[in-house]
């Protein structure tokens, strides 16, 4: 319930046109309102890529992050 009310927060903020930096594991929750996803290893960017690429990517994100 606490996740999905976070949802609709970050959604009217993003429809509102804010910029939000959110760090989530959870690509899935994150689609619902990101627009680009940057994957970071060991503090460095290692990967950036728009939402629209999640479905093809989520086999190498699961190997990367292990969830």
């Amino acid at each position: 319930m606490i996740v999905e009310r976070i949802g609709e927060v970050l959604a009217t903020l993003k429809a509102r046109g804010m910029t939000i930096l959110l760090v989530e594991q959870n690509f899935r929750f994150a689609s619902r309102v990101a627009d680009r996803f940057y994957l970071m290893e060991h503090g460095q960017i290692t990967a950036s890529f728009p939402a629209s690429e999640l479905d093809q990517r989520m086999e190498e994100l699961h190997e990367v992050i292990g969830v």
